[in-house]
């Protein structure tokens, strides 16, 4: 995946207001607060909020069902065309599965824009090693379905809950209402980069479904991952001496770290951080090999850019002084960004305004880290919904919030009654 470069941030700084006038999302404060209630009063629309609560069990059922299938990062194949086929019984139109997999389907508008939403189709590669040793497939207990792989699938199956309530209210948008499960978010945001590029230009904004709307992110920040490889003779001890990949490591962790950045920018949650370092295998042996992890994240990607500037030339002048060879490799370059006055536009008012509808506080960040950061990378008005899904993720005796789920298809209704109908 690219990487949102600092120039690219710069330039949306400069027309972030005008694309959200152009999308639509501009509105001030005031009538994007009227949205709500409007929605509210609609027969049609708190008919499909009382057809979330009334289907709660079955909502359940299926979340157990498409969380009990082994996803793991790379390998959704099987869960892609598990939610494809629930797409296709509940009524949504264009239903696809692409090669990321992503599982895509529709309500169609009038307008030829589009607002999409999206889930998480993919699971951590620990969850599919807890899901092989399960004894038995996801379970319903009280307000929780309990199992590996539950936990993060809940927001597909609030995704597809929700799509299901508006087609069975009969409830017409505006702008075509877009659902789409996407794969490959835990390596690299790959699906989303796909949903990106086939939405890109009509799309009025994303809502990366993540929780209730407990939290509500509307900027990203710029997260760079990077492998330092470092490479010199290898050789027994008794030879010892140098150059030696360590004595390279060392020296280049020590300087990165007292890099100012950080300090300097703290105002844009600037950091810089070495977490693994790996070389060598015996007592008795200089090893040849070497590397080190390196985090850069910041809320201005351009800071970002000047640090891995800086790391470049920190890391030759420690080839200079040591002999070792230094290579980075990216593994995973996520891009961020900020939109100018986001925070006030429509959809971000609207969400807010339904997060406490439901009952939750709708606290607003600017620091997501998830799919939406792709489209914010490249400008597009996107949000976060987060807010707790359950607990365990990652463990044997993970599970899913029942309650959370209906929360979180409640939300994803109201929005697009809101600003889907606009």
């Amino acid at each position: 995946m690219n990487s949102s470069s600092g120039a690219t941030q710069r330039s949306w700084r400069g027309i972030g207001l005008a694309l959200l006038s152009l999308c639509g999302l501009a509105a001030g404060p005031a009538s994007a607060q009227q949205a709500l209630p409007l929605a509210l009063a609609d027969p049609a629309v708190a008919g499909a909020l009382a057809d979330i609560d009334a289907r709660r069990d079955q909502i359940a059922g299926w979340l157990a069902r498409i969380g009990g299938i082994i996803s793991p990062s790379g390998q959704e194949q099987a869960r892609a065309e598990a939610v494809a086929a629930e797409m296709r019984r509940i009524g949504l139109s264009d239903v696809v599965v692409d090669a990321s997999p992503n599982a895509v389907g529709v309500i169609p508008g009038r307008s030829g824009k589009a607002l999409v939403f999206v889930s998480t189709l993919d699971d951590l590669a620990t969850v599919a090693e807890h899901q092989r040793a399960a004894a038995a497939p996801p379970r319903i207990e009280g307000d929780r379905v309990v199992g590996p792989g539950t936990n993060t699938s809940l927001t597909t199956a609030a995704m597809i809950a929700a799509a299901e309530a508006l087609i069975t209210r009969g409830i017409q948008p505006e702008h075509d209402l877009v659902f789409a499960a996407v794969a490959q978010e835990e390596t690299g945001l790959k699906g989303m980069a796909a949903l990106y590029a086939r939405y890109r230009e009509r799309a009025i904004a994303f809502v990366d479904i993540l929780g209730d709307g407990s939290s509500i992110s509307y900027g990203a920040i710029t997260i760079h991952w990077w492998r330092v490889v470092a490479n010199g003779p290898a050789g027994h001890s008794l030879g010892g001496g140098l150059p030696n990949v360590n004595q390279g490591i060392g020296r280049a962790v020590d300087r990165i770290l007292q890099l100012p950045h950080p300090t300097l920018h703290a105002d844009t949650r600037t950091i810089i951080n070495v977490a693994m370092l790996q070389s060598g295998a015996v007592f008795n042996h200089k090893p040849d090999a070497g590397w080190f992890s390196l985090d850069i994240r910041s809320l201005d990607g351009t800071h970002v850019d000047a640090v891995e500037t800086e790391v470049r030339a920190l890391l030759a002048r420690v080839t200079e002084e040591t002999g070792i060879r230094f290579t980075m490799e990216p593994v995973q370059l996520t891009p961020g960004g900020q939109l100018p006055g986001f925070d006030r536009a429509p959809i971000v008012v609207t969400s807010v305004a339904i997060a406490k509808h439901l009952g939750v506080e709708g606290r607003l960040g600017n620091a997501g880290s998830s799919n939406m950061n792709v489209a914010l990378g490249q400008g597009t008005p996107a949000i976060g919904l987060g807010g707790s899904r359950g607990g365990q993720r990652g463990f044997p005796d993970e599970w899913a919030d029942i309650p959370a789920m209906l929360r979180t298809a409640k939300h994803v209704v109201l929005l697009a009654a809101t600003i889907g109908r606009r």
